[in-house]
């Protein structure tokens, strides 16, 4: 196979995969299960039960009419006993479903379907969403808003990301070799909604045993003409959206752009399993695979987590602590969010949980030192930006500067501030910065709504004052 990779930018990190030959083992439900009625990109859901309701494992329990959401569903049987605020792994709360498990295992009815021949892609767009899918990968965006594109982007190519290229987590990569078929059946269900002519699935050369695997099944089921698997060159960040586009396709998605504006769209591995369960055995996102990892934790692996699994029930699940934890990731290393408490539940979104113990060297503090002009990250930046000139404009609060530098397409890998030799807070600042300026023009626009809503207004009573001489 050809090796496919993007420039410039992007940097080689420590993998610490130690969890990659461990296949996925599912835990036991949680007791308790809470589950955030926003799980996702978009409008927020109401909830759809109260205190007190008995639920069934896959029955709808929050959703909204608002086009980009994503409906969410009981993980468990049991009774409703709150509805209320809780913290989740961004730090922010939000107002979750709580469930006591009555481990009765309790299934609300799923339909099953042997062929998607017969539907239309209207019909496996709803199916897709009813089935509350999201993207895996992190970024949580439903999934059936990514396959509605408009109807003036024609869509010739999806990318299956099995990049994977975030330092522990091994997820993607037991998704590819557990079940490959999974995959390639989700390929072949967005490439009949999008009519699109050919699918593509990428896979760093760290697991060239997943991609001959995925290769293999492709040939076995005679779909060589319409799905290709193609290795690409390992460094960070090289599973971001527009960095596995440059490198596979040579085409590049435009500052504010999408994939779509390219033609393509790109979507996660195990998001693609997760469409073939929901298409073919009427299964709702109930749970996930993730990565549990780091120094602290006594058996690091690849487990299939309930939805709204705290990681208080997971630690001791998994067989507990080894040592004084000192520090909590959801996510990977480079792009994750620490967290500040145990009780904080697994979501859609949820790659993976590190542990990291009181003498862990990647959690050493770090003091900032002055820049030295050395360029590092600039060279590292995967976007081409110059994140130390984003530095400075962001800590001398200069917006305007940080806007016209692109601030708002940083995507937050890392890299700059991983390769920085001053360990200056890059990263941060930067996305700071591109808040700021997200926020401004959120103002701006609602301030130019209200002006020609005004605008209209004044302009109907002047027609109606006229009218009436």
């Amino acid at each position: 196979m050809k090796l496919f990779t993007y420039s410039p930018g992007g940097t080689e990190i420590e993998e610490e995969k130690w969890t990659k030959d461990k296949p996925f083992v599912k835990l036991p439900p949680p007791s308790i299960a809470v589950i955030p009625l926003s799980q996702h990109t978009g409008a927020p859901n109401v909830p759809a039960v109260k205190i007190g309701d008995h639920v069934k494992i896959g029955m709808v329990i929050g959703s909204t009419s608002a086009p980009v959401s994503a409906p969410v569903h009981a993980s468990v049987s049991g009774d409703v006993i709150a509805i209320e605020d809780r913290l989740c792994p961004a730090g922010n709360k939000i107002q979750s479903i709580i469930i006591k498990n009555d481990f009765k295992e309790e299934e609300a009815e799923f339909e099953h379907v042997d062929s998607i021949e017969n539907f239309t892609p209207e019909e496996l767009i709803k199916k897709i969403r009813d089935a509350g899918i999201v993207g895996l990968g992190g970024a949580a965006f439903p999934t059936s808003i990514k396959l509605s594109p408009p109807k003036n982007k024609v869509i010739e190519t999806v990318i299956g990301n099995g990049a994977e290229c975030e330092a522990y987590l091994t997820t993607d990569y037991r998704v590819m070799i557990e079940s490959p078929d999974e995959i390639i059946n989700g390929i072949l269900i967005e490439l009949k909604i999008l009519n699109a002519k050919r699918g593509i699935i990428a896979v760093e050369d760290n697991k060239i045993d997943a991609a001959d695997l995925l290769a293999k099944k492709i040939a076995e089921r005679n779909l060589e003409d319409k799905i290709e698997v193609v290795l690409l060159k390992t460094k960070y960040p090289q599973g971001g959206e527009k960095q596995l586009i440059k490198a596979v396709l040579g085409r590049e998605v435009p500052s504010g752009g999408l994939p779509l504006d390219v033609g393509t769209v790109v979507q996660n591995v195990g998001t693609l399993k997760a469409i073939s369960e929901a298409i073919f055995y009427g299964k709702p996102l109930i749970e996930r695979g993730i990565t549990i990892s780091g120094t602290a934790i006594k058996n690091p692996g690849n487990y299939i987590v309930r939805i709204g699994t705290q990681v208080s029930e997971i630690i001791d699940k998994v067989g507990g602590l080894n040592k004084k934890l000192r520090k909590l990731v959801f996510g990977g290393p480079m792009t994750g969010v620490a967290q500040s408490s145990l009780e904080v539940p697994v979501l859609k979104g949820t790659s993976g949980i590190l542990f990291f113990g009181e003498e862990s060297l990647e959690m050493a503090p770090e003091e900032e030192s002055p820049c030295i002009r050395c360029a590092s990250c600039v060279d590292s930046c995967p976007i081409g930006l110059l994140p130390v000139f984003l530095d400075h404009a962001y800590r001398r609060n200069d917006m305007k500067l940080a806007e016209s530098l692109y601030a708002v397409d940083c995507i937050e890998c890392g890299a700059c501030s991983f390769v920085c030799p001053a360990k200056r807070h890059l990263t941060e600042n930067i996305k700071k910065a591109k808040q700021s300026i997200l926020k401004q023009r959120k103002i701006e626009a609602a301030k130019q709504a209200a002006f020609e809503k005004l605008k209209q207004k004044r302009l109907q009573e002047a027609k109606e004052k006229e009218a009436k001489k």
